[in-house]
């Protein structure tokens, strides 16, 4: 059976690329900067306060994890009132050691784990549209594992490391936002995967993206009216379901093209297209150059 979610993550190959410790006492409390980039932390120990832009603050607690796909800006802190230390993640230098906030002395009130990576393709925007600004998930033991896993890797030079932190990144995604993939979640591809009727057609689009669907078709294997499908579809997963479904198979197309260095009629064939000219117009439209020159940008920045 076709798994959209993992067919996602494994198109974006998200690789680690910083893991740490981090502590807190006493009076304290840090203001980072909108990152980008993918992050993760999971508590330890003790708790803290955690408001991410534009969502209620969390009240974090040992054993929760907590996921930020595109990590806005967020303050971290503990429970005393505090002036934040302000800190740009992308240009502050990563620290030796366990990073301490507050109080430099003494047991620490909360302890975290955290870290960022980074997706060696240069679709994440199709993750970000596709999922919650915050993931939060509580009191779940395989992600606490997953994530030392990681950073015990990560620390370590043992033969084989980046393959390692490759499938540790990928399986800590896909379980931390398997477990959010509920109808009540936020639109995005987790709630479209919790409704019962968008799912089959969902993995319908991932399973076949050469064959040429209709609305009426997928609006059939839903079990609903075409005008009950769209709404559904679009108000469940975010956007309209061809939309949905040209995005993927723009996805697939940019990730043959930096990969696999196939002739563009052969791409056109395998996303859906009758000929490479079509297809050719379909992907300017949506990137913004044709196929040919996107494959020749892609490789001169391998190469460099």
């Amino acid at each position: 059976m076709v798994d959209p979610l993992s067919e996602v993550i494994t198109l974006l190959r998200p690789r680690a690329v910083f893991t740490k410790g981090i502590s807190g006492a006493g009076r304290w409390g840090v203001r980072y900067s909108d990152f980008g980039h993918p992050s993760f932390c999971v508590v330890i120990e003790g708790s803290c306060r955690l408001a991410v832009e534009g969502q209620d603050a969390l009240i974090l607690e040992a054993g929760d994890f907590v996921l930020l796909p595109t990590t806005p800006g967020f303050t971290l802190s503990g429970f005393e009132p505090f002036s934040p230390e302000l800190i740009d993640p992308r240009i502050t230098p990563s620290p030796e050691g366990e990073i301490r906030h507050g109080t430099r002395d003494g047991p620490a009130s909360v302890r975290l784990l955290g870290g960022y990576f980074i997706f060696d393709s240069d679709d994440a925007g199709l993750l970000a549209s596709l999922l919650p600004i915050q993931v939060h998930v509580r009191g779940v033991e395989r992600l606490a594992v997953l994530v030392r896993l990681l950073t015990e890797e990560a620390n370590e030079q043992h033969a084989g490391r980046e393959f390692v932190l490759a499938r540790l990144v990928e399986v800590l995604l896909i379980e931390a936002l398997r477990l959010t993939q509920q109808p009540d979640a936020p639109a995005g591809l987790l709630r479209g995967l919790g409704d019962v009727r968008l799912v089959e057609a969902i993995r319908l689009m991932h399973g076949d993206p050469a064959r040429s669907w209709t609305m009426a078709q997928l609006a059939s294997k839903a079990a609903l009216s075409r005008s009950g499908f769209f709404d559904r579809f679009t108000r469940n997963v975010g956007v309209p379901p061809m939309e949905y479904l040209l995005a993927w198979r723009m996805a697939i197309a940019k990730d043959l093209l930096r990969r696999q260095g196939l002739p563009i009629a052969e791409i056109a064939e395998r996303v859906g297209y009758g000929s490479a000219s079509t297809f050719s117009t379909a992907f300017s439209r949506h990137v913004g150059q044709p196929p040919g020159r996107y494959a020749n940008a892609m490789e001169q920045s391998a190469a460099r």
